[in-house]
């Protein structure tokens, strides 16, 4: 990660000094950083002169004492407060008074780092994403005793270096860490709850919600050590908030040293001639022949549209009630946080299917639902034939409240609603944040809007009944927003 960080700095046109305890591995870091800069030239993306100048740029150094000149010190050791600390105790009596701190600690408070220092208005986090070079969020961390002139510089600096940086405060988790937690802890729940294998939840995620990975896949890539830690530390910061809650499915692949693809194995078994894993997919259905749709809601739009294009003819009528799709006396409605046997219950259709959220349904190429126990096989493969005959992939999920997709953007948009709420950040922050610093499709926030905020708060009210769970309690945000009717982004 220093190695990273000081290739965009030295590209951007800074001397840049690197140290390491170890040594000759500042060397080191400069020969890799000289190759990665070469490997740029040779594939079109840096000119000769640039990477050129950006090497001559960087000195390896061997003692504290030969970064008196620095302007900006960037730490990116161990993850380690008293490491950190004791770094930049011994840095304030080496640097000048003007000199900036910015640690890129991914977790550790700034404040705590801050309270060793003489001049504690200095520092600031700096945290990049890896691979430093590529990932363009940059998180500006204010401690309690951030000077805001030093987190506007760290903040005008990023910006400079063709980064997109936002401001946080020093609260567990920063913004990322923090919102990202339901894009696990739902997953790993769902795991739990047999809803459906991980291969498949992860096709789900991916090919309905439009996440560029799956967070099985995610997490034995990022290794279970480390996102394991993550979500303990996060945990134990807001003490023990159930919103952070560790799973014990985890646990255990880390007691068994199953930490993903560094070891071979987590969710899924990496070594040589392991089997690989498909996603359970609805066998081929006949396509119905009476088929009504409702509404104009995009699902109903998207089915209608694909219908049209399946030359299968349908009647379209005024939604009744949330439904979207009729077919034969089955009934389709978008999962509303409910199972679908609770659905059935309270509407009196026993034949309910419910079918998850979508990021573009036009666009999906799978779609998950479920269908209530009151629900007769043959209903069941009814809509999943009209699912089919519309070109998607369908897998069927355990009759779990608010599916998949759905209840992780509802618990991601409420997640992100609580740190604007609690000032954190700011809404545009939290959406820039985890499309620019996970990958998101779509900021969590930006797709509430899009959802319509009473069908999150919804949503959260149901899956909090069916739990009777402090977990899925709603952000006083979102319910001031939704009884003021106003969304997050005018």
């Amino acid at each position: 990660m220093g190695a990273g960080i000081a290739q965009v700095a030295a590209v951007a046109g800074h001397t840049v000094k690197l140290m390491d305890n170890r040594p000759l591995a500042a060397a080191g870091a400069v020969s890799n950083i000289r190759a990665q800069l070469a490997k740029l030239v040779d594939k079109g993306k840096l000119s000769m002169e640039r990477a050129a100048h950006a090497s001559s740029r960087l000195v390896a150094v061997e003692l504290l004492s030969e970064l008196a000149d620095a302007s900006l010190v960037v730490e990116a050791i161990v993850e380690n407060l008293q490491a950190k600390q004791a770094v930049y105790s011994e840095l304030e009596s080496i640097v000048g008074d003007d000199c900036i701190f910015g640690t890129n600690t991914s977790s550790i408070s700034v404040t705590a780092i801050g309270a060793a220092l003489k001049r504690p208005q200095r520092l600031a986090g700096l945290h990049f994403f890896n691979p430093a070079p590529v990932m363009a969020l940059v998180e500006i961390v204010s401690g309690l005793a951030t000077d805001p002139a030093v987190a506007n510089t760290l903040f005008a600096t990023a910006a400079a270096w063709g980064k997109t940086p936002v401001h946080t405060k020093s609260t567990p988790g920063f913004i990322v860490n923090r919102v990202a937690r339901p894009y696990y802890g739902e997953a790993l729940r769902l795991l739990t709850e047999g809803a459906a294998d991980c291969t498949t939840l992860d096709a789900v995620m991916r090919e309905a919600g439009g996440f560029r990975m799956g967070p099985f896949e995610l997490m034995d890539m990022i290794g279970h050590d480390v996102n394991y830690a993550v979500t303990c530390s996060v945990w134990n910061a807001f003490y023990n908030d159930p919103r952070f809650l560790p799973s014990l499915v985890q646990k255990e692949l880390l007691d068994a040293g199953y930490l993903g693809k560094k070891t071979g194995r987590g969710f899924f078994d990496y070594r040589e001639g392991a089997d690989k894993p498909t996603a359970r997919t609805e066998a081929p259905h006949v396509v119905p022949s009476a088929v009504t749709i409702y509404g104009q809601s995009d699902a109903a739009r998207a089915l209608a549209e694909r219908l049209t294009k399946a030359s299968i003819r349908f009647a379209h009528l005024d939604s009744t009630h949330g439904r979207i799709a009729m077919v034969g006396d089955a009934v389709v409605f978008v999962t509303d946080g409910r199972t679908a046997t609770q659905r059935a219950a309270e509407n009196g259709i026993d034949n309910t299917v419910v079918i998850d959220l979508a990021l573009d349904y036009a666009k999906a190429t799978r779609l998950a639902l479920a269908s209530a126990a009151q629900c007769t096989e043959s209903a069941a493969h009814a809509v999943i034939g009209l699912l089919q005959a519309c070109g998607l992939q369908v897998s069927r999920l355990a009759d779990v409240p608010g599916l998949a997709v759905m209840r992780t953007v509802a618990m991601l948009a409420n997640e992100a609603a609580d740190a604007v709420y609690q000032g954190v950040c700011s809404a545009a922050a939290a959406d820039d944040a985890m499309r620019l610093g996970v990958n998101y499709p779509k900021g969590p926030l930006a797709w509430a809007d899009h959802l319509g905020l009473e069908t999150v708060h919804t949503v959260l009210t149901h899956l909090g009944a069916s739990y009777g769970e402090d977990r899925y309690r709603i952000s006083p945000l979102i319910q001031r927003l939704v009884f003021s009717e106003k969304p997050f982004h005018d």
